[in-house]
C-alpha cells in the first residue's frame, strides 16, 4: 500500500499530474452516477421499484404477491442481479412486517449459504409468535446485529481484501495525512473513529519511517486514539500495531476510547475530556466511512460534533464517504438510490472473483446485506446508514469553519498503481472533482475521498 506503490516512476508522476490538472479546469465533469442493465436486470430493477411503490402506498397485499414473484427470481448464487434481488427482497420483507404486522412475508431460504448471515428476526416468515411494534422488531434485528460484531469484523477484513474500496480510502488518506505532518515533526497524534482492525495505519508507519531514514531525522512519536464499541478488539488492535512499529524502531503508543453510546452529541460533549492532547504534537482526525453514522434527520448534532473536532486544531482531518444519497426523507427515492448504488457493488465483485468465492458471498450476505437491510426497512432514528454525496459533506466542512485540502498529484498516482496492480479490471476509474477523488465501477461513482483543515 502507502509504502510498497511508493516505487512510482517519475514520468508516471507526470503524468498523472497532467490528469489532475486536466480534470480541475472549468469543464471538469461531475462524477457520472447512471448504470447500464441488460433487459432482464432492467426488467427485475422495474418489479424492485414497483414493489417498493406499493409499499409507500401501503397496498401490501399486493406488495406481498409481488414479492413472491422476485423471489423465485433471485437466489444468492446467481448472477449480480439475481444476487442483488436476493438482498433487497430481505430487506422489503422486513419492511412489509414492519407496516403490514403481517406474517405471510415468505424469506428466500436462505439455510445453505456457507457463512453466517446476522439474523432476522424470527417473526418474519415462520414465527407464531405475535409481531409486536415496529419499532421492538427493528430494535430485536438491531440487537441481533450488534451480537454478530465478530463476524462483521471478520466479514470487514474480506472487504478490505476482495475490494478496493477500503484500501483506496486509506491509502489516499494516509498520504493526505503523511503530506500535512512536515519532515522532522517529533510527535503525531491521529484520532480514528472506528479504527476496527487498524489495517489502515501499518502503511503509513511504513512511510513514517521510510521518511525518516532518507531525511536523517530521528522516527516521530505516534500515537494514535483508535475508537471502537468492543474494548477486547481494541486491545488486539493496540497490541498488532505496537508490534509492528516496534519491529521499525518507532515509538508508539496506542490508546483505545470506547464509544458507549454512538449519539453525536454524546460524543461531541465528551470528546474533549476523552482525549488528551499533548504539546507539540501534530494532530490528524481520521474519518473513514465515519461521518454518515452521525447523521439523523436533521444535521444539528453532526454540525456539534464537527464543531468540537475543529476546536481541536488539527493540521488534517481526512474524510472517506459513500457517493450515495441513502439519507432522504422519501423511501421510495432512498430505496432506487440504494438499489443503483449496490447494483454496481455487486457487478463490480461479479466481474473481479470467481463465481464460488465464498468471501465474496461473506461480504455480499453479511456487509452489504446488512446497510441494505438497514436503508431499506428502518425508519427514523433507527436507521443508520445514512450515506449523503460528496456535495453535502462539502457544505457542511465549508460551513463548519474547514478548507478542503487539495489531494496531490502523487496520491493521485499511488490510487491509480494500487488498481493496477492489485484490481486489475478495467471497470474500476479514479476521478477527481473539486479537489477530491472518486472511485467508481464502470460510470457510477460510488467512494469519494477529501482532506480537510
Amino acid at each position: 500500500m502507502l509504502g510498497s506503490l511508493n516505487s512510482s516512476s517519475h514520468d508516471q508522476e507526470e503524468d498523472e499530474t497532467s490528469d489532475l490538472h486536466n480534470q480541475q479546469g472549468p469543464h471538469a465533469p461531475s462524477p457520472l452516477r447512471a448504470s447500464t442493465f441488460s433487459s432482464s436486470s432492467l426488467h427485475m430493477r422495474q418489479l424492485l421499484i414497483s414493489c417498493a411503490e406499493l409499499i409507500s402506498q401501503s397496498d401490501f397485499s399486493a406488495a406481498h404477491s409481488l414479492v413472491s414473484i422476485l423471489s423465485a427470481g433471485s437466489s444468492p448464487y446467481g448472477d449480480s442481479m439475481e444476487r442483488l434481488v436476493h438482498q433487497f427482497v430481505k430487506a422489503l420483507c422486513l419492511r412489509l412486517n414492519l407496516h403490514s404486522h403481517s406474517l405471510s412475508c415468505m424469506l428466500i431460504n436462505t439455510n445453505n449459504i456457507p457463512t453466517p448471515s446476522p439474523p432476522l428476526p424470527p417473526a418474519i416468515g415462520t414465527s407464531s409468535a405475535g409481531i409486536g411494534s415496529g419499532n421492538y422488531m427493528m430494535t430485536n434485528y438491531n440487537s441481533n446485529i450488534a451480537s454478530s460484531s465478530e463476524s462483521l469484523h471478520s466479514c470487514y477484513l474480506s472487504l478490505n481484501q476482495i475490494t478496493p474500496f477500503i484500501r483506496f480510502s486509506h491509502l489516499t488518506a494516509n498520504q493526505a495525512i503523511l503530506e500535512a505532518i512536515q519532515v522532522g515533526q517529533q510527535a503525531i497524534h491521529i484520532i480514528d473513529f472506528d479504527i476496527m482492525h487498524g489495517v489502515q495505519w501499518p502503511p503509513l508507519m511504513q512511510a513514517l519511517a521510510d521518511r525518516s531514514n532518507s531525511t536523517f531525522h530521528p522516527p516521530p512519536m505516534l500515537r494514535i486514539t483508535g475508537t471502537g464499541h468492543d474494548l477486547s478488539i481494541l486491545h488486539r488492535t493496540g497490541d498488532r500495531l505496537l508490534k509492528f512499529a516496534q519491529s521499525l524502531g518507532l515509538r508508539f503508543q496506542f490508546h483505545p476510547l470506547v464509544l458507549v453510546n454512538n449519539s453525536p452529541t454524546y460524543l461531541a460533549l465528551h470528546l474533549p475530556s476523552s482525549i488528551t492532547l499533548l504539546p507539540d504534537e501534530a494532530l490528524a482526525v481520521n474519518c473513514v466511512l465515519y461521518l454518515h453514522r452521525l447523521l439523523k434527520d436533521d444535521s444539528r448534532e453532526l454540525i456539534l460534533f464537527l464543531q468540537k473536532i475543529k476546536a481541536l486544531n488539527p493540521k488534517i482531518v481526512t474524510v472517506a464517504e459513500r457517493e450515495a444519497n441513502h439519507n432522504h426523507p422519501l423511501f421510495l427515492h432512498r430505496f432506487v438510490e440504494a438499489m443503483d448504488h449496490y447494483a454496481a457493488l455487486f457487478e463490480s465483485l461479479e466481474a473481479t472473483l470467481p463465481p464460488h468465492s465464498r468471501e465474496r458471498l461473506e461480504v455480499e450476505q453479511i456487509w452489504f446485506g446488512r446497510e441494505i437491510m438497514d436503508i431499506v426497512a428502518a425508519d427514523g432514528d433507527n436507521r443508520r446508514e445514512r450515506h449523503e454525496r460528496f456535495e453535502f459533506w462539502e457544505m457542511i466542512l465549508r460551513s463548519n469553519g474547514f478548507t478542503n485540502v487539495p489531494l496531490s498529484p502523487f496520491a493521485l498516482s499511488q490510487a491509480k498503481l494500487l488498481l493496477r496492480l492489485h484490481y486489475p479490471s478495467e471497470g474500476y476509474h479514479v476521478q477527481i472533482l473539486n479537489n477530491t477523488f472518486f472511485l467508481g465501477w464502470q460510470n457510477r461513482a460510488l467512494f469519494s475521498v477529501s482532506s480537510w483543515h
